[in-house]
């Protein structure tokens, strides 16, 4: 009888000894989760409608692209039909007028679809709105909930939400002898 007592007596502490090290496991252990950005902003109405607008205006502007090359490939056939009736400086002037006809529709695409162009513009105003109500969102959830960190699956922008006590960044910058 004695020695069922000591192998009950052993088999609580164990479990009492394990339970405690599970919780200080837990305690430090870092709540993390994970959205798909796309999933929510194509759910959302007015994010649907501003892509719908976008999806117009650049259909638009590559029409308006498309007439203003097809005019180019009329000049450059008219110029090849009477090419060889031209004097030398008539046909400069019209390779001429071709180049810069050529280049205006290159500098139209460019102010049209670049980098910095209008339809980045465009996108900008209508869809940075709505896009901000989301991380928004996620950051309040964030803190409600206890989350550490928030990844977006979609991969679109990586981490999401992070929780400041975990920023070491100055730690890291002190450790280089950076301020």
């Amino acid at each position: 009888m004695k020695n069922n007592s000591i192998i009950n007596f052993s088999k609580h502490f164990f479990l009492l000894f394990a339970f405690m090290g599970l919780f200080a496991i837990t305690t430090d252990a870092q709540r993390i989760a994970y959205v798909d950005i796309n999933k929510v902003l194509e759910s959302m109405p007015d994010y649907r409608k501003a892509q719908e607008d976008l999806d117009k205006t650049a259909a638009k502007w590559r029409q308006d692209i498309a007439q203003e090359y097809d005019k180019i490939k009329g000049m450059y056939n008219k110029y090849q039909a009477e090419q060889v009736l031209l004097s030398d400086d008539m046909r400069k002037q019209k390779e001429d007028e071709i180049m810069a006809a050529e280049k205006r529709v290159r500098d139209m695409q460019k102010d049209k679809f670049g980098p910095e162009g209008q339809l980045f513009k465009k996108r900008q105003d209508l869809v940075q709105p709505i896009q901000e109500r989301v991380y928004s969102a996620i950051d309040e959830y964030a803190v409600e909930k206890g989350y550490d960190f928030i990844f977006d699956k979609s991969g679109a922008t990586g981490m999401i939400y992070s929780n400041a006590r975990y920023d070491k960044t100055t730690d890291v910058m002190a450790k280089l002898g950076l301020k």
